[in-house]
């Protein structure tokens, strides 16, 4: 589903604004996910799982790209407020068994107005992005050497004669460089502010 304009602020009243609102289907049989950003805060609602978000109690953001098997473009924000479960908001959504649609220009949309609204409730939120520095460091290197390392197969079987094998580990050797490079481009740590949002993250 797309990024929409709910009736009215808090569907009393006809003069109000337009609430911004996004939903997504995390899973094909799970109850879809809406969030909607209305005077009080960010409300969320997921079956039964529903509440409130003041803006001020927003205490942390988090951008990141996390590729599914059904979608290779997958962007996650991860939101952590105080006396509230972690929120995720993401910008694919189920549409059948075999497919997940891109919503990025209701997600972007959408968190564009969500981090306009943190940054003017004057909290000290911050803003993150990509991967845990913890993991992402570690991750870097590994991939370097196991980079490496196929590369080294390829150049011993051109090496040995052995044409098919060294083609078959190079074609396996750039799929990995393709894959584990765009996730590491995308996942680099760092901050952000929220009237300058990283474009690769937030399309």
């Amino acid at each position: 589903m797309e990024l929409s304009q709910s009736k009215t602020a808090d569907g009393d009243s006809p003069g109000a604004e337009p609430v911004p609102e996004y939903t997504y289907r995390p899973s094909l049989l799970g109850a879809p996910f809406t969030f909607r950003l209305t005077a009080d805060g960010l409300a969320y609602q997921a079956g039964r799982r529903k509440g409130t978000v003041p803006y001020r109690d927003i205490r942390r953001v988090r951008l990141s790209f996390k590729p599914a098997s059904m979608q290779s473009r997958r962007l996650v924000t991860e939101i952590w407020a105080d006396g509230t479960p972690k929120l995720q908001v993401v910008s694919s959504t189920w549409k059948s068994m075999m497919e997940q649609v891109r919503q990025d220009r209701d997600y972007s949309a959408f968190l564009t107005e969500l981090h306009r609204r943190i940054a003017a409730a004057g909290t000290g939120t911050r803003f993150e992005r990509g991967s845990v520095p913890l993991l992402y460091w570690p991750g870097l290197v590994l991939f370097v050497a196991v980079g490496l390392s196929l590369a080294a197969l390829v150049v011993r079987g051109l090496q040995s004669g052995t044409i098919a094998g060294a083609a078959f580990v190079a074609a396996f050797l750039a799929l990995f460089l393709w894959q584990g490079g765009n996730f590491l481009r995308f996942n680099r740590p760092g901050v952000y502010q929220p009237d300058d949002l990283p474009r690769d993250l937030v399309p």
